[in-house]
């Protein structure tokens, strides 16, 4: 078996498991009138990302997002094509996840929420939400520079670092649209529920602020060493 492989095997089963428990708590709360609320639905994306980068970093980088995916692009650090099999890999994992969930809950469970599926709300406008996604992924990305990439960083806390930025980005950014941060997030619950609406806040939010942290890091506060 490939290491390629071996990666986008890796980057499929973690972007399912952030998908599966992440937009899985949002239908639980759903189906439990709010049992779960916004610090636990935050808190079980936080703890899921915190486990699967923890759990695949050495075979893959633990991406699990499009958008850290694309800053790896944009700074040489991933092949394009290698790049491409990943966010293949993240998505097909969303999707699957948001399969598993459709087969778990009935429809009238689901279907309040578009399982899981992060929405704008209805007083965020279209731009202000590309806005707001770019701002919270900007924060993730560039911790995950600044933490997984960066040589100087200390390495046994850089999951946990990663994973509390989306704590932090959904207790903020969860009620206005979701906090995704993450297209591969909100394309596999929206593939499965066939729910669009306003998708392409979640695919320019998040690469763009993702690409504009990948570059601020890797060209201003990168060693001069690590970024040629």
């Amino acid at each position: 078996m490939s290491d390629n492989f071996k990666a986008y095997l890796a980057e499929l089963i973690s972007t399912f498991a952030l998908c599966f428990i992440g937009a899985g708590a949002i239908v639980t709360d759903s189906f439990t009138s709010g049992g779960v609320g916004l610090l636990g639905i935050a808190l079980a994306h936080g703890l899921v990302l915190s486990i699967m980068v923890n759990a695949t970093g050495h075979i893959s980088g633990g991406h699990v997002n499009p958008a850290v995916t694309f800053g790896f692009m944009l700074t040489k650090r991933i092949a394009i094509g290698k790049g491409i099999g990943y966010i293949v890999s993240q998505l097909l994992g969303g999707m699957l996840a948001g399969l598993a969930l459709r087969a778990i809950f009935s429809p009238n469970v689901w279907s309040a929420t578009h399982l899981g599926t992060p929405a704008l709300n209805p007083g965020v406008p279209f731009l202000n939400g590309i806005f707001i996604e770019a701002i919270l992924t900007f924060f993730l990305v560039f911790t995950v520079f600044a933490t997984a990439v960066d040589t100087r960083a200390p390495k046994n806390v850089y999951g946990f670092a990663i994973g509390l930025v989306l704590v932090f980005d959904i207790l903020m950014g969860g009620p206005l649209t979701g906090a995704s941060m993450n297209p591969a997030r909100t394309f596999g619950p929206a593939a499965a529920a066939g729910y669009f609406e306003n998708h392409l806040v979640y695919w320019i939010g998040p690469l763009l602020g993702g690409a504009i942290a990948a570059l601020v890091y890797h060209h201003v506060l990168m060693p001069k060493s690590e970024s040629q």
